[in-house]
């Protein structure tokens, strides 16, 4: 048989290996006769040849040993070899189907075992993809990746980003899904990657606020009989509804968590319930939410359920059982560590390594956290119950003193006594303050300073400054680390006018605590005082900087860039300052005064009025905008301003000579005239109203004219009396005559040179006809009606029929133009 023919040429394969071939000499092949004639054979198209053996190359041929077809040797089978090729057939196989090859190749193919062809090598085959159960594990993936991407999109603050992944995994998963279907695999849906998808995605939509389609997601996983727990997520619904304001159902939603919940998931329902109480507190059923606190008080006491347990016995104004409560909340364990640990030996490098490392690690932030927390319940209770469970405030807050001394929270004692200061500052009972912090003055360092900072600016107040100095260095031997000590001791040396030690006070507070905005701010103030602009300038922007919408800090920065000469910059911070408060009249006016110093009379007139209308009793408001109304001719606007100037100021007569000379430049003379009268029976012995009232009797040719210059003239004789006095009194004496002697509104110039503010009014309105007086009507100029607004001079009009007419030709002294002549 064949196969036992194989096995026999198998067997002797390798047998005779060493021998001598004679197909190898290659000097022989020239005069082989058999080789030459299957050279030429063929037409001269090569022979087809079993395998291209690689090997050497002599002269021109290449020649090799068949490893790769395990052909026995000629010298051994004792069969020609060159009789093959001759023939143009394949050569016998052997057994060499076990190694992975078969007869295929060996006609017209290329065998190269050891890769030397130039030709490339046939690909791998690798795995297939379209096959059912690599899909599944390729969408499976995708769904897991998308998951992920989600929460880390959370987890940088991309809330859109974060749904817009958990929605496209809810769709590759639903793909996912019909995928098994189809393969008929549906019984191996799995539920677990469903369930993370849903409660991702129901997640998401609550963290954009999307409440509706987040409890649509969780009432599918809700609903779902197959995920198992699924109840607990009702809790996640009922936070939803308690963000919607909907307590009912997010009562309704919370017991029903509760009741799927084990009693062996202590915690959860200890949550759950605390959840409850603060909904009942919202609701304002505080019998209800005693309930729930009381439970938990009961079974698993904590911070935030025994202060809200406080709250609600003071809702109901429950007396003994606030002070239980109270009790109940200083016994709570906090489960923290003594200090004492974090206190490194002395002898033992190892162990002071150690302490180091945990010194300030995450476990002992926590611990410091819940302390501060459970610190500021208490002091919080305390400060709530104090006047409701005694009398008296002071009674209260002793016996809470006293409880605090018998608990953990020992060093909360002096805290709460110097709260108990603060609330009677809160009270106004000053000396009650100073009575229980001058109690503090043999206590230990911390507290001793504290109170004695506390008296220093209580002293400070009152204007005691020996006292607040006295204190201030008390606190300061006490700590002298403490930025709150050093900020009293530099105000005291400042209102001493010793500016530049004040600065070094300041400056030591802050070295002390670099976010001490008081000590900056005042900083800031001793700099513009000493005139270093530049430096003041410097520490409000650091003080803008950490405190962004301080209105203060913003008005003294705009004041330093006006003092700088910068108002640009001043109106910027102005604005800023407007945005924060808008109803500032002194910052509008400040922003009138600043556009109208850089010529836009609309700006300043804008913010002017704005100003007025939030506070329309500032006299400088109101005379800048009488002002502006007479400059842009409209005096009946100008008469409501000075009548309600006259309102706020009765006594002073130019308000009432401004309203008058309105309504004279205006043409109502009969209404002029009432109130000049007016004006002189409230002030019978104003010289400015007499000579105003002879002027309008004359033009209207009235009988009184003449009983008011006779009242003139003895105006002005006492008058020059008065003056004469006033040059032998004091400087200040004469002030406050020339004040009560003539407070002319009109002008800017009178008789004895007044030209405040507020009576720029011009004296050439003032102008009387018929007299020889400074006043009267004895040239051209005093016929001239222009007016001094409080800006500066008002634009002349043209002057009409202002010279009396002469029988000579007007334009006899001029030289007229050809242009001029007729044709």
């Amino acid at each position: 048989m064949e196969h036992v023919h194989l096995v026999a040429e198998e067997d002797d394969l390798y047998s005779g290996y060493n021998d001598y071939n004679p197909t190898f000499d290659a000097e022989e092949l020239d005069n082989d006769a058999g080789f030459q004639q299957a050279v030429r054979t063929s037409h001269g198209r090569r022979p087809p040849m079993t395998a291209k053996f690689p090997g050497t190359s002599t002269g021109g041929l290449t020649l090799g040993t068949s490893f790769g077809s395990r052909m026995p040797l000629a010298s051994s089978m004792g069969r020609p070899m060159t009789g093959a090729v001759q023939e143009g057939t394949a050569r016998p196989m052997t057994a060499v189907r076990a190694a992975g090859y078969s007869s295929a190749i060996i006609r017209g193919s290329t065998f190269d075992p050891l890769g030397q062809s130039k030709g490339p090598a046939p690909p791998l085959e690798g795995k297939s993809e379209d096959t059912p159960d690599e899909k599944v594990k390729i969408l499976e993936k995708k769904v897991n990746d998308l998951i992920e991407e989600s929460c880390l999109a959370h987890g940088r603050g991309d809330l859109q980003l974060s749904l817009d992944r958990a929605k496209e995994a809810g769709r590759k998963e639903r793909a996912l899904v019909r995928q098994r279907e189809q393969s008929g695999n549906a019984d191996h849906i799995n539920l677990d990657l469903t369930y993370s998808v849903l409660f991702n995605l129901a997640t998401q939509y609550a963290n954009n606020d999307m409440y509706a389609e987040a409890l649509n997601t969780y009432q599918v996983i809700v609903k779902n009989k197959m995920f198992s727990n699924a109840g607990r997520l009702k809790v996640n619904m009922a936070n939803i509804y308690f963000k919607q304001k909907n307590y009912p159902k997010a009562i309704k939603f919370y017991r029903m968590a509760l009741d799927q919940i084990s009693n062996s998931h202590k915690e959860m329902r200890i949550k759950i319930m605390q959840n409850i109480g603060v909904v009942f507190i919202r609701m304002g059923q505080y019998s209800d939410a005693i309930t729930s606190f009381e439970h938990i008080m009961s079974e698993s006491p904590n911070i935030k359920s025994g202060f809200n347990l406080i709250l609600c016995y003071y809702a109901i104004g429950d007396r003994d059982r606030m002070k239980k409560a109270f009790q109940k909340l200083i016994c709570v364990p906090l489960g923290i560590d003594e200090e004492d640990k974090y206190i490194p030996p002395n002898d033992d490098t190892h162990a002071n390594l150690v302490i180091e490392a945990i010194k300030n690690d995450k476990l002992h932030q926590m611990e410091r956290e819940r302390k501060t927390l459970a610190e500021k319940f208490i002091m919080t209770s305390a400060k709530l119950i104090a006047p409701a469970i005694e009398a008296t405030f002071a009674d209260g807050f002793d016996w809470c003193v006293e409880m605090v001394k018998s608990s953990q929270y020992i060093e909360l004692a002096n805290d709460l006594e110097i709260n108990k200061a603060i609330t009677y500052l809160r009270q106004r009972d000053f000396n009650q303050a100073v009575e229980t912090l001058k109690t503090f003055e043999k206590k230990d360092s911390r507290v001793k300073s504290a109170a004695a900072t506390n008296l220093s600016f209580l002293y400070f107040l009152e204007k005691d400054f020996d006292q607040a100095d006295r204190y201030a260095d008390l606190a300061m031997a006490a700590d002298r680390y403490n930025p709150a000590a050093l900020i009293n001791k530099g105000n005291t040396v400042f209102v001493k006018n010793d500016r530049e030690k004040a600065a070094e006070f300041y400056k030591e507070a802050l070295r002390n605590d670099s976010s001490c905005t008081e000590a900056l701010y005042n900083l800031g103030l001793t700099y513009k005082r000493l005139g270093r602009l530049e430096d003041s300038l410097d520490c409000f922007l650091k003080l803008h900087a950490i405190l962004r919408n301080s209105s203060q800090v913003m008005w003294q920065l705009a004041s330093l860039y006006e003092m700088l000469e910068d108002p640009h910059q001043a109106i910027e911070w102005l604005m800023q300052l407007i945005s924060v408060t808008p109803t500032d009249p002194k910052v509008l006016a400040k922003l009138g005064e600043l556009y109208d110093s850089e010529g836009d009379k609309s700006q300043a007139f804008q913010y002017y009025y704005e100003s007025f209308r939030y506070f329309p009793s500032n006299i400088e408001v109101i005379e800048w905008l009488g002002a502006y109304f007479i400059d842009t001719q409209f005096c009946e606007k100008a008469a409501q301003y000075f009548e309600r100037a006259t309102l706020i100021q009765p006594n002073q007569v130019k308000w009432q000579l401004m309203v008058a000379s309105c309504y004279r430049r205006s043409g109502n003379y009969q209404k002029s005239l009432e109130t000049y009268k007016d004006i002189h029976r409230k002030f019978p012995e104003n010289v400015e109203c007499l000579r105003f009232l002879v002027r309008l009797c004359t033009d209207m040719g009235l009988k009184e004219v003449q009983d008011y210059a006779t009242k003139l003239k003895k105006a002005e004789k006492m008058k020059e009396i008065r003056e004469q006095r006033v040059k032998s009194a004091r400087e200040g004496s004469a002030r406050n005559a020339r004040r009560e002697g003539s407070a002319s509104s009109d002008s800017g110039h009178s008789s004895h040179g007044t030209s405040g503010k507020g009576e720029r009014l011009s004296a050439k309105m003032r102008a009387l006809p018929g007299s020889h007086e400074p006043y009267e009507a004895s040239s051209q100029r005093d016929i001239d009606a222009s007016y001094v607004d409080p800006l500066g001079p008002q634009i002349e009009r043209p002057k009409t029929a202002a010279k009396k007419r002469t029988e000579d030709d007007d334009f006899a002294d001029e030289e007229l133009g050809d242009d001029l002549l007729p044709e």
